[in-house]
């Protein structure tokens, strides 16, 4: 068994999609749009077939993503070398969004760093392996 994709709602679906496309390799299908519901959404896939769907739709509750709460962390792409994970890192922080830890070794070994996308949500980028 694996996990076929993972969903979230996202403030703005074009500027999402291309943040993923850009930094993490994401190819996005076609712009779904239920017109009754006023749902719309991209199914994202990444280079290892792993699915991330966005989505948006009319009177969302909006939450403050500055604060952890419970529910889901946060998404970890692994990019190869810790190089890789300084390179992206620095490329995230020069493109003007948040980096907010890192890259360090953690305490149980990963090297790693967390940026923020553009709704917000926690992205760690992380070496393939333990140091």
């Amino acid at each position: 068994m694996r996990i076929n994709h993972i969903a979230a709602y996202v403030y703005d679906l074009e500027k999402t999609r291309d943040f993923y496309a850009k930094y993490f390799g994401a190819v996005a299908g076609a712009r779904y749009h239920n017109t009754k519901t006023g749902f719309e959404s991209y199914f994202l896939t990444f280079a290892d077939n792993c699915g991330y769907e966005i989505m948006i739709k009319p009177d969302l509750l909006k939450i403050d993503n500055s604060k952890e709460s419970f529910g889901y962390a946060h998404l970890a792409f692994s990019v190869g070398a810790k190089e890789a994970v300084d390179s992206l890192t620095e490329q995230l922080r020069a493109d003007g969004y948040a980096v907010t830890s890192g890259p360090r070794t953690t305490g149980d070994g990963y090297y790693e760093s967390c940026a923020l996308d553009p709704d917000g949500n926690r992205v760690e980028i992380v070496a393939d392996s333990r140091s």
